[in-house]
């Protein structure tokens, strides 16, 4: 067997980004060959990458790639399972890479989008393994809209855990820009009232009515405050009835009448929305850690 020297070691470091005693292990076990401790050293990582898939990633990055003449942004959420991890150089730039990705392949689909190559020529499936190996997180990417817009596309980031895109029927940059920093800050359901599903509207009535009836009033008069109060949801959860954030004497469609345009859609991600984060005794799940090791 060849001598396992220091230099061999610090070589496959720096190709593997592992630790130094995993990686001399590696070495160990191929007897001094390289590649084949590189191979052995990928087929455990996308053993980690499994076993990690099962923990829930809640935490990360939002962020937003755009083509030159602004008609087109992909925003794309990429989860880990710490927000040490969210802060991480490396993880952010691998989440940039993916965002460019799917504007180019201009797609909607997360396994469309792992699937594409990147630079060094493996998929991102592969490099998302391959960071899941090196962090010893489970790494995700979650969901990714494409927009494309007649007019033009504004977006805004709040740090880097809100992202929005908006979509304006003409070239108006600042204007879209500002918008959606007006969404991200109030976060409206929709556009207008046409862009409320008939089932969230229905579930609404029946909250509404269900509160009227404890009044006690006539049947006549609890279907008038029905009726009022949905009109009121109306207003309070579209965009284009809310007093625009940097100008609350003015309202959303006051500010694009005077502009002469509309916005055609937005889409609103915020970092783990949705997802179910567990809460864990610290000292119980170190001890737990410690046991594995």
């Amino acid at each position: 067997m060849s001598e396992i020297s220091a230099s061999m070691v610090k070589e496959l470091r720096e190709v593997t980004g592992s630790g130094m005693m995993e990686c001399k292990t590696a070495l160990v076990e191929s007897k001094g060959d390289m590649q084949l401790a590189i191979d052995n050293m990928r087929k455990k990582g996308s053993l980690k990458a499994a076993k990690r898939a099962g923990k829930i990633a809640a935490e990360g990055v939002i962020v937003i790639a755009e083509n030159t003449d602004k008609t087109r942004a992909c925003m794309i959420e990429v989860n880990c399972e710490t927000d040490f991890v969210a802060r991480d150089t490396h993880f952010k730039s691998f989440a940039d890479q993916l965002s460019q990705a799917g504007l180019s392949a201009n797609t909607n689909d997360i396994d469309s989008l792992m699937s594409q190559t990147s630079q060094d020529g493996s998929t991102y499936e592969t490099v998302r393994e391959t960071w899941v190996s090196k962090i010893g997180e489970n790494i995700q990417a979650r969901r990714i809209v494409t927009v494309t817009s007649p007019g033009c596309i504004g977006f805004y980031l709040h740090g880097d855990r809100i992202g929005v895109v908006v979509s304006l029927d003409k070239k108006n940059a600042e204007l879209a820009k500002d918008i959606a920093m007006h969404v991200a800050a109030t976060n409206p359901v929709a556009v207008d009232a046409n862009g409320i599903s008939a089932e969230k509207m229905a579930k609404e009535r029946e909250i509404i009515t269900a509160q009227a009836q404890t009044s006690g009033k006539p049947a006549n008069i609890i279907e008038k405050m029905v009726e009022g109060r949905l009109q009121k949801y109306v207003q309070e959860v579209c965009l284009i009835h809310q007093p625009f954030v940097k100008n609350p004497d003015q309202t959303i469609q006051q500010l694009l009448q005077a502009a002469n345009t509309k916005v055609l859609s937005f889409v609103r991600f915020e970092v783990g929305e949705g997802i179910e984060k567990p809460v864990t005794d610290l000292a119980a799940e170190v001890s737990a850690t410690l046991k594995e090791v």
